[in-house]
């Protein structure tokens, strides 16, 4: 079959040829609007593609589609009309359409959620149309499908090639207001290209236009973050600086704005319904229309066919980024098995978890390679847990969620009070005994632990057997973890309930209270830590290694005795109770100290510049508490209330010692796993079966284990582990999907108006403290710690492995987490203000910003010039 491009007459306009989105464009260029010249590869070259796809490899089409390029003759006559349409030297956009599900149409504007590529030149044009083809089938596309009660493998796309705009501002528009409908228009615009405005990667100005007074509103941020064409990488997109003359001016004037408006309302009564728009302003200000969808009004939109919510929330703290094939699928079982466990334990009938071993199955997933919860299954286990009805709104806040999103939770369950009252015995007794069930488990594991015994010289099947005996024997006693984590939720409940009701509900009185209580093994790897660094730095010899060796070079030397025995067994001592801690140490990928013990030099450096000891850390500790007290005598004058308060802080700072207590167990648990998967891989490339031992990391655990013990198959392992290694790659490259995506697309926090100096972030009160600093935004945590160096630390998220970030800090900002998540703990800990659940925290915060950081209010300030001149 011959396949034609389409360029002009009826099929242009066809949506069954080449999806809403080209067609709206083609009827919007023969009605006179400016929408800049294109044409389409329709849906049958698709069709093609796909079949010679399935052909070759039904179970992975996507990589096939992708590598598989563009056949002849169709190639030569992409290039002629790429040749016609921007010139040889010239360059265009080339976007996907899921054609006959109703991308862009009214009913759905967000379905396909296919791929788009700006300033394409000649070279990439074939690669990139591939591509296209193949972002039907990417993880996010499935599952949103799925979710939509679509054929989750039934896409078809059409692509079109477009000349690009040489956009100097770029912008969205809507005729009225999409959350309520509301007769004015609202502009969202930018520098630069388009991408920074869609995917939130610019500094976005806002504005709103009533159209019936011509009156402009407007929400000006300072502008830094712009996307522009990349010279080095043949024009692709990326994020650069604003020129310094344009970061304080609105990026459009009011007669713009207008104008805009405008164009919407033109389109809207073209298409006799409100429209979203999207398009750019060239440098001499004329504006070109690039995209026009119906706007989806909020409760306008049908009833999903499933009701998946996905958040990942919380979650980033233990999975950041993209995820290996290995750390998914250990993480899987991990919560399945677990979880089944904690929901037995606290008075939930077998029969019942088996109604719903489905969900315990799906409580995460995978989205474009990273780790998300998939919260309608939560809600429908949490929800067979006594108490679910009192406990959600804390839980939903510890979780991060808060907002218009929680309107997609499932309702509550009928007879909620009944079912707690019949489980209400055996949570009793399991609270009662639950002290004691934490003592016998960290023994246990303890045990556990010393009987896997050094691995060095194991024979590949004996390792095969010490992985399985683990983990078949945390099946019985780690979910004791997770029932003190719902004693922790209640205890949380109640405390913040009887605070709110006898006290002025300031937030810092709590925050003030949980410090102190007995050492947790968490802390106790941090004041480790402390004691080497303490060591290292009173030795003049030990400081001058440091100054002028590598990690690998002063590693070597005191392991060899070179600063003494002493120094040496100080050094292996810490290695052996803490050398799995680390940053992200729950992701298999990441190694540790424990396969580098060097790696510990780099930890220590910061320490040891610091000046902080273990006695220093301990007595800020002691002071927070006791300054926590005095401010609830003056909060509460009645001694009764206080006793009972009193009583309740205990019991929080006993259940936070167990979570942090078996955290760093679940850390060796997995740097056991780590350590055993990782001498099996380099078994697999010993006997050629894997390219690299490193490739262990793209197979999923029970491959690698059936790989060696014969349960699984072991042919064709170094191909799979490519291909998960190329598509992990390929992950990286592309922006994260949002942190919360509902049966309505992406979260409604998509597009807030960005901040300017004056305004004011508001969080969760987490330790309390005012310090004024300028910021350190990180994003990664193997920057240097000089970095943070008496700064305030702005992250999305942090774990464990932040802690000699954190301890170069003067205060610390985070975009999620709890009263009790890891960052609000650790601040107290450190006695540094701490504000958590600051939304848009690392795009709001310019680094090396101004900022005034109140823990005990939960605000942040952005500074003006004239307060820190």
């Amino acid at each position: 079959m011959t396949v034609e491009l389409l360029r002009d007459g009826p099929r242009l306009t066809d949506p069954a040829a080449v999806g809403n989105k080209f067609a709206r464009q083609a009827e919007l260029r023969a009605a006179g609007f400016r929408v800049p010249e294109f044409f389409c590869v329709p849906v049958e070259a698709f069709d093609a593609a796909l079949a010679r796809a399935a052909a070759e490899d039904p179970a992975d089409r996507r990589r096939v589609l992708s590598r598989g390029g563009v056949p002849e003759p169709l190639a030569g006559r992409l290039l002629a009309a790429f040749d016609e349409l921007a010139g040889p030297d010239g360059v265009v956009a080339v976007r996907a359409c899921v054609v006959g599900d109703g991308e862009d149409s009214a009913a759905d504007p967000f379905a396909g959620m296919s791929d788009s590529f700006l300033n394409v030149g000649r070279e990439a044009l074939l690669a990139r149309v591939a591509e296209c083809w193949a972002s039907a089938f990417t993880d996010r596309a499935v599952a949103y499908r799925r979710l939509r009660g679509a054929d989750p493998g039934g896409a078809r796309v059409a692509v079109g090639v477009q000349r690009m705009v040489p956009a100097a501002r770029s912008f969205v528009a809507f005729s009225r207001d999409p959350r309520t409908g509301a007769a004015h228009h609202l502009v969202a615009a930018a520098y630069g290209l388009g991408e920074g405005v869609v995917q939130e990667l610019a500094d976005v100005d806002h504005f709103a236009h009533d159209p019936a007074t011509g009156r402009v509103t407007r929400t000006v941020v300072p502008k830094h973050r712009m996307v522009a064409p990349d010279p080095a990488r043949a024009g692709e997109p990326r994020v650069t600086g604003v020129p310094a003359g344009l970061r304080a001016a609105p990026v459009l004037t009011d007669a713009e704005v207008r104008a805009i408006g405008a164009l919407a309302a033109r389109v809207a009564a073209h298409f006799g319904a409100p429209q979203d728009i999207e398009g750019a302003l060239t440098a001499d200000g004329t504006i070109e229309l690039v995209q026009a969808r119906p706007i989806v009004f909020a409760g306008d939109d049908p009833a999903p066919a499933s009701g998946v919510l996905w958040t990942n929330h919380n979650l980033t703290e233990s999975f950041p980024g993209v995820t290996c094939a290995l750390t998914y699928s250990q993480a899987q079982e991990f919560y399945e098995v677990c979880f089944r466990g904690f929901y037995r334990r606290i008075g939930v009938p077998a029969r019942r978890l088996d109604r719903h071993a489905g969900d315990l199955a799906r409580m995460i997933g995978l989205l474009d390679g990273r780790v998300y919860y998939q919260l309608d299954a939560w809600y429908r286990l949490h929800a067979l847990m006594p108490g679910w009805g009192q406990l959600r709104p804390t839980w939903q806040r510890t979780l991060g969620l808060s907002g218009d999103e929680l309107d997609d939770a499932p309702p509550l369950p009928r007879h909620g009070w009944l079912t707690t009252l019949r489980a209400l015995p055996r949570a009793v007794a399991s609270l009662l005994g639950h002290p004691l069930a934490v003592r016998r488990f960290l023994t246990w594991w303890d045990d556990l632990a010393a009987a896997t015994g050094p691995l060095d010289g194991v024979a590949p099947e004996e390792l095969v057997r010490r992985y399985r005996r683990i983990w078949a024997e945390f099946v019985g006693p780690w979910p004791v973890t997770l029932l003190n984590g719902y004693f922790l939720l209640v205890g949380l409940t109640v405390t913040q309930r009887l605070l709110a009701r006898w006290t002025d509900g300031d937030p810092a009185l709590l925050v003030g209270l949980l410090p102190g209580g007995p050492e947790n093994r968490s802390l106790l790897a941090l004041r480790s830590a402390l004691r080497l660094a303490t060591r290292l730095r009173r030795d003049p010899r030990l400081a001058a290694a440091l100054a002028d060796g590598t990690d690998r070079e002063v590693h070597d030397a005191i392991v060899g005795g070179r600063f003494g025995s002493d120094v040496a067994e100080a050094f292996a001592e810490h290695l052996r109770r803490y050398g799995d801690r680390t940053v992200h140490d729950l992701k298999l990928e990441v190694r540790t100290p424990r396969q580098d013990p060097w790696r510990l030099i780099g930890v220590l450096r910061p320490l040891v510049a610091s000046g902080e000891t273990a006695e220093g850390n301990r007595a800020a500790e002691r002071n927070a508490r006791r300054d926590g007290v005095r401010r609830l005598r003056r909060a509460c004058p009645s001694p009764a209330r206080r006793i009972a308060l009193g009583l309740c802080v205990r019991a929080l700072r006993r259940f936070v010692k167990a979570r942090e207590d078996t955290r760093l167990c679940r850390s060796q648990l997995y740097g056991v796993s780590r350590d055993i998967l990782y001498r099996l891989g380099a078994v697999l490339a010993a006997d050629g079966r894997l390219a690299d031992a490193g490739d262990v990391v793209h197979l999923r655990v029970d491959e690698v284990l059936g790989a060696i013990d014969g349960t699984g198959g072991t042919a064709g392992l170094a191909d799979l582990a490519a291909r998960r290694r190329a598509e992990l790659e390929a992950w990286r490259e592309k922006p994260a999907p949002p942190a919360y995506l509902s049966p309505d697309g992406p979260g409604r926090d998509a597009a807030r108006s960005g901040p300017a100096p004056g305004d004011v972030l508001r969080g969760l009160a987490s330790s309390r403290g005012v310090v004024r600093a300028r910021a350190a935004v990180v994003l990664d945590p193997t920057a240097p710690v000089e970095d943070c160096r008496d700064r305030i630390l702005v992250a999305r998220e942090t774990d464990p492995g932040w802690l000699y970030l954190m301890t170069a800090a003067k205060g610390i900002v985070v975009e999620r987490g709890s009263l009790l998540s890891h960052t609000a703990i650790t601040g107290r800990l450190l006695g540094i203000p701490t504000v958590v659940a600051v939304p848009g925290a690392t795009t709001a915060i310019a680094d090396g910003g101004w900022i005034e950081l109140d823990g005990a209010a939960g605000t942040v300030r952005l500074l003006r010039t004239e307060e820190v001149a």
